[in-house]
């Protein structure tokens, strides 16, 4: 398809030949670039103001060796305002990808190439979340947009190496008395999801 010639009213009729050529698959998977027809910041941030914004929305947990969650994790980030603020991995889905392959980017993202995350056969959210930019329309709030979350539980097996704008990753016991504390440290909605997450694993 490298040599196809564009016909004159071929909607990439106007595209200089060659214009892909140094994007690679990986470059779509772990979003590293920007390429050609994708959106620049001004026109994301125009849009999210007119349309809902997919996402992926990520609860890591540690298992044990009956595949039971022995841990819940959650990361720790420096919010808009300065302050540390107790978080989930999340991020949207991009242009021409999959929501496996935007759950893998997104937690590679967060955690590192060695995580080693265990992505289940089937990709059934174990809920949806809807955040919207007006507090008060439901239990999640993001204040750039109105955000359509499709929310995962994903066993991590390797280790975590916070990367991008993660500063460290905890891990709870979802039986420990502290689990409370954990969840009250977050805002807009995620302690929701997470005590949705583990109920819905069993515990």
């Amino acid at each position: 398809m490298n040599d196809e010639v564009p016909d004159e009213g071929d909607f990439d009729a106007g595209r200089r030949r060659g214009e892909f050529d140094d994007i690679t698959p990986e470059d779509f998977i772990r979003g590293i670039g920007n390429p050609p027809g994708w959106l620049a910041s001004g026109e994301i941030n125009r849009m999210r103001g007119e349309m809902p914004i997919p996402y992926v929305l990520v609860v890591p947990v540690r298992t044990d060796d009956l595949g039971r969650v022995s841990q819940v994790g959650s990361l720790l980030r420096v919010s808009d305002d300065g302050s540390i603020e107790r978080t989930l991995i999340a991020g949207r889905v991009l242009y021409h990808e999959s929501l496996r392959e935007a759950v893998a980017r997104n937690i590679a993202k967060d955690l590192g190439d060695i995580a080693l995350p265990q992505l289940p056969v089937s990709l059934q959210p174990f809920t949806v979340a809807e955040f919207f930019p007006t507090p008060g329309l439901s239990d999640y709030f993001d204040s750039r947009q109105h955000a359509i979350a499709l929310c995962y539980v994903v066993p991590i097996a390797g280790d975590c190496k916070p990367q991008d704008e993660t500063l460290d990753v905890e891990w709870v016991n979802p039986n420990s008395e502290i689990l409370d504390t954990f969840i009250n440290q977050m805002s807009n909605g995620y302690g929701t999801i997470v005590r949705q997450a583990i109920a819905w694993a069993g515990r």
